[in-house]
């Protein structure tokens, strides 16, 4: 299904953190060129992705929103939301192929598509039933943009970087912060209370930045624990910076 000089085919772009600005020169290309493209979503909302092209897509594109059955309403483990996925994957990889026999569907992440991105399941799939994998365009993921925001830099020498989600059980959390110098907690939202007690289990609260929505317009950096415990956005991200090797200062 190649997917050059907008051949039939399906193409995957990473949107980058949410600043329009980072988006790299091919999705920004691939976006304003698209006549048809597709896009996660929560029933009733406008869906991330979406929002962050606002006035890019050309006059008259076609849109296919997928909505997603279930998000939070069940437990991640259970069966029921499992089967629910599962089926919801398996229409839209049907459907995406059926559309891309005649037109090329550029698809629209945030971030980057290969990162925690829900493409990531469409992708594997329409790659085994296809025979040819998608094209897929790196975005910068997320969580570079919020350590940016910080002002402060992630990773120093030697430090050891850990990526985990909140939707872990919280002892989980607390192992796997006790051995990493440098932490991001990405899927924060209502897991908010039980990183927080994580991150206080292992002596790094008061190390803890919280920033939601990054690089955009609504962005907020704050010490996590200065912050009220009252539940945060889907897009935030928990940070603790490392303080590894580095060389003394000359001064």
């Amino acid at each position: 299904m190649a997917s050059a000089h907008g051949k039939p085919g399906i193409v995957c772009v990473g949107l980058g953190p949410g600043d329009p600005d980072l988006m790299s020169v091919k999705a920004d290309r691939l976006v304003r060129g698209a006549l048809h493209v597709a896009f996660f979503r929560k029933k009733g909302r406008p869906g991330k992705a979406r929002q962050l092209v606002q006035g890019l897509l050309a006059p008259g594109v076609t849109e296919y929103p997928m909505e997603y059955p279930v998000t939070t309403e069940l437990p991640v483990d259970s069966t029921d939301y499992v089967a629910q996925l599962s089926a919801f994957y398996d229409d839209w990889c049907t459907r995406l192929a059926l559309l891309a026999q005649t037109k090329q569907v550029v698809v629209l992440c945030e971030g980057d598509p290969f990162l925690y991105g829900s493409f990531m399941h469409l992708y594997t799939r329409l790659r085994e039933r296809t025979g040819t994998a998608p094209e897929v365009v790196p975005g910068i993921p997320g969580m570079v943009g919020c350590w940016h925001a910080t002002g402060e830099p992630i990773t120093w020498g030697d430090d050891v970087l850990s990526v985990m989600t909140g939707t872990l059980p919280e002892d989980e959390l607390v192992r796997r912060m006790q051995t990493a110098d440098a932490l991001v907690v990405m899927k924060v939202g209502r897991n908010l209370l039980r990183i927080r007690r994580a991150l206080t289990r292992t002596g790094r609260l008061d190390a803890a930045w919280l920033v939601q929505n990054g690089t955009t317009a609504t962005q907020q950096v704050a010490r996590l624990a200065e912050v009220a415990d009252d539940a945060c956005p889907y897009f935030a991200i928990v940070l603790v910076h490392g303080q590894g090797r580095r060389p003394e200062a000359a001064w």
